[in-house]
């Protein structure tokens, strides 16, 4: 096995470790809300991204904040830890180059693809396609690493299958 393609998945691994450590930080950001007065949160929340307090982005987070009662919060948390999980497993088991978590990262990334595709034509943007590029990438790569993971053990078993013993006859 090239070292590179290594890399490349041990790349891979990081990156999915990331996005479980976003994932996990957005789960305990979610709960750090519980027991809090949700509009002063949306109002010094716009404040500190400096937005223009009349504007649509703006008045689209202080809705979406609005809406969250403890039940969602506690779901939501629930939701992200769970997401978190997978994604740490997945990372751990590219980093240790394992099959099952290729595969794991391969089906995870395809699932996503039709719903990134829908986005992009429904919502363009730049970040849409860079995500969908990214995604598109990342399964290609795996999937390429796994059918070449499988070529090299098939030609490892072949070479190391003892012979069968030849009987004669005389």
């Amino acid at each position: 096995m090239k070292s590179t393609a290594k890399n490349g998945v041990r790349a891979i691994a990081i990156y999915e470790a990331v996005k479980g450590f976003i994932g996990l930080l957005a789960g305990f950001g979610l709960l750090s809300l519980l027991n809090r007065d949700l509009a002063d949160f949306a109002e010094d929340l716009v404040a500190i991204l400096h937005l223009n307090s009349e504007g649509r982005l703006a008045h689209r987070i202080v809705e979406t904040i609005a809406k969250l009662n403890s039940s969602n919060i506690k779901i939501f948390f629930v939701i992200a830890l769970v997401y978190a999980t997978k994604q740490f497993v997945e990372a751990y088991g590219l980093w240790r180059l394992r099959a099952w978590a290729e595969w794991l990262a391969i089906f995870s990334g395809v699932i996503y693809i039709p719903v990134e595709i829908y986005e992009l034509i429904h919502k363009p943007t730049f970040t849409r396609a860079g995500i969908l590029i990214v995604n598109i990438a990342v399964v290609a790569y795996l999937y390429s690493f796994r059918k070449d993971q499988k070529h090299e053990e098939e030609i490892h078993e072949s070479q190391t299958q003892p012979e069968s013993p030849t009987i004669t006859v005389e």
